[in-house]
């Protein structure tokens, strides 16, 4: 399982929310480029890096957070927040980009998200599914939109979509652990998606119960920065 560490971004700053409110944000560090290297140090592949200015704003507001870790660190990143635009994708992968999550787009825009796909392919197009019950959630959080988790999975899996970030709104932030049924019914349900758990984790314990899953990844944020989880513990899930 690929342990991917989360960095949300607020005025170029790393913070956390809690189950997704912006009134309920804590400020970790003021420099992402040095949360990132800290990452890269410890033998971390990948970035979960989110612009959440740009999920409020509906447009990518944190690019030069993106750039600078991008051109100093070999982190392979996947972004998301705000892009909603083929402009602000071509902006996110010129900027270093390796993937790019889209949840409130493909809710929106189902015709853009599918020439996204079928343009760059589902290795490149992550589908973001945010979800509050069983429903996906969108534009960081503050909508719901009118689409069963399952419903929207099958449609895009018939798009073309091969990775899904899937974060259950109610879980994340707190540390109580991971929505592991709903991700035990969408793995059983559609073996195929290679799926990346995220929101929850507390603990090693935690990343242990997703690996006997079969979970393709598991995001980790806020347990990393309050030190549940040590960088050096995650030495035996690096590939």
């Amino acid at each position: 399982m690929y342990i991917i560490p989360a960095i949300d971004i607020i005025d170029g700053k790393c913070v956390r929310l809690t189950k997704g409110d912006y009134n309920q944000k804590t400020e970790y560090n003021s420099n992402p480029l040095a949360v990132a290297k800290e990452f890269e140090a410890a033998g971390l592949k990948r970035l979960h890096l989110v612009d959440l200015d740009g999920a409020k704003a509906k447009k990518v507001i944190n690019l030069p957070v993106l750039r600078s870790i991008a051109e100093n660190t070999a982190l392979e990143v996947d972004f998301g927040g705000g892009v909603q635009s083929t402009e602000d994708l071509a902006a996110v992968f010129k900027a270093g980009a390796k993937q790019i999550t889209g949840g409130s787009v493909a809710v929106k825009n189902e015709a853009l998200f599918t020439e996204w796909i079928q343009e760059f392919g589902g290795e490149k197009i992550i589908l973001g599914a945010d979800v509050k019950g069983r429903n996906i959630a969108i534009h960081g959080w503050q909508e719901s939109a009118d689409w069963h988790i399952f419903d929207f999975l099958e449609h895009y899996l018939n798009k073309g979509i091969t990775h899904v970030v899937c974060t259950d709104v109610s879980k994340d932030g707190v540390l109580q652990g991971t929505s592991n049924e709903l991700y035990a019914e969408i793995i059983e349900r559609f073996p195929q998606i290679k799926l990346i758990a995220s929101g929850g984790v507390s603990s090693m314990n935690d990343l242990d119960l997703l690996d006997e899953m079969n979970i393709y990844g598991a995001i980790v944020g806020k347990a990393i920065y309050e030190k549940r989880i040590e960088l050096n513990e995650l030495e035996r899930f690096l590939k």
